[in-house]
């Protein structure tokens, strides 16, 4: 006979002091982000720190009809904002560097500053000391002949934005998820963390501390190892999301909680925002939420379903339950949409394979694969979505929460 699990709060009483515990942080650390919004804008200009994201060359016509040609750079200081500038055409390729720059920021309203905005700017210093993650990326690229190949890798390992041909491609085969690092592929390596921390350690804790526990002992390595990668990668919004949860499942697991629950993802998402007011305006940060709300969703309501048939049904009900909120956001579908479905289960093959293949120098032999996935993508139709219907499927979605009657009309919807 197996113990019911319990819930996280017996009483509403419990709710609400966790509720006011949120708001209490997600108040101060609101005001912290206000007080660096102050102090950027207080003068004209400002020197600061940041560390080049993306860069792009762009064209444009200017007022007396010739044809301009300049460097756009998305940049993220070290106070945590996010900002565009431009450059020279000749400017050097600074992605992963840091720079010294003095920017015109004085006009910006709050809500940019808490999501993005132009600046003018003038360069100081390149930090020409190249970072581990510069490092990575330029391994990665010795290890490929084609360049396309190398930026797919360095968007997957490193969290490289991809360039904006392959941006398309991914986004007509409806596998654009699949390369922006996120929960899905935090749930990837925290398995294979698993399998590769039991052997060894196993072997120690039979000779010298066998009163240990490995599922404690393991979570505490694999958390760690994580966090690292997390740092690594600058702390991406998805990738919190899952680190949290992560975290947060454990605890409430180890204590005899339920997991797979909407409060546990309720809990999640209140702790995030609450110290990291900048991901409430993250559209990736809630697309993360929304896919792991259906998950849960499925998880709750086919419980009873046996392992093997969760593991089928689950790529299949994510893909849809999500397919209005990728036709309202990007406003595009393709025939090879569909297969996405069988792309996310492949991957979770892919994805560890490529990265022993890259540990132990043969990193090329899963090339010509991804050549011919680039090779088959179509034009996509364009498909918009009103508010109203958008605006429907969500009330229809939380109904389902309360009423599994509700589940056939989302699917219908």
């Amino acid at each position: 006979m197996s113990l019911e699990k319990v819930s996280l709060f017996s009483t509403k009483k419990d709710f609400l002091i966790f509720l006011f515990f949120c708001v209490f942080i997600f108040t101060y650390a609101s005001l912290i982000e206000y007080n660096n919004y102050k102090n950027l804008t207080q003068f004209n200009s400002n020197l600061i720190t940041a560390t080049v994201l993306k860069q792009y060359t762009k064209t444009k016509i200017n007022k007396k009809g010739k044809i301009k040609t300049y460097q756009v750079l998305k940049l993220k200081a070290e106070k945590g904002f996010s900002f565009y500038t431009i450059r020279k055409k000749d400017f050097a390729h600074s992605v992963g560097k840091k720079i010294d720059l003095e920017i015109w920021a004085g006009e910006i309203t709050f809500y940019e500053y808490m999501t993005s905005f132009f600046s003018f700017s003038k360069v100081i210093q390149v930090d020409e000391n190249l970072s581990l993650k510069y490092n990575l990326n330029s391994y990665i690229d010795k290890e490929h002949i084609n360049k396309d190949i190398s930026d797919i890798y360095k968007a997957l390992y490193t969290a490289t934005s991809l360039p904006k041909h392959l941006q398309a491609t991914f986004s007509q085969l409806g596998i654009s998820h699949l390369f922006a690092i996120s929960g899905f592929h935090l749930g990837v390596l925290s398995g294979l963390l698993f399998f590769l921390v039991r052997m060894p350690y196993t072997f120690f804790q039979n000779r010298y501390f066998p009163y240990r526990s490995y599922k404690i002992d393991s979570f505490l390595i694999i958390s760690f190892l994580l966090l690292t990668y997390l740092l690594f990668l600058d702390i991406p919004a998805s990738l919190l999301r899952a680190y949290v949860m992560l975290i947060i499942g454990f605890i409430l697991y180890d204590r005899g909680f339920k997991i797979i629950s909407m409060m546990t993802l309720l809990l999640s998402g209140l702790l995030i925002i609450s110290f990291a007011p900048r991901l409430l305006f993250s559209l990736g940060f809630w697309l993360s939420m929304s896919g792991v709300f259906y998950i849960f969703l499925f998880l709750i309501h086919f419980k009873d379903l046996s392992k093997v048939w969760q593991f089928i049904l689950v790529p299949i009900w994510v893909y849809l339950m999500m397919l209005p909120l990728s036709l309202f956001i990007f406003e595009t579908f393709s025939i090879y949409h569909p297969l996405s479905i069988l792309w996310t289960s492949l991957f979770t093959l892919f994805y560890p394979l490529s990265i022993f293949l890259h540990l132990f120098g043969i990193s090329n032999l899963l090339d010509s694969v991804i050549l011919q996935l680039l090779n088959i993508a179509s034009m996509p139709s364009t498909i918009s979505l009103s508010w109203t219907i958008i605006s429907s499927f969500i009330i229809l979605s939380f109904l389902v929460i309360y009423k599994k009657s509700f589940l056939m009309d989302s699917l219908v919807f």
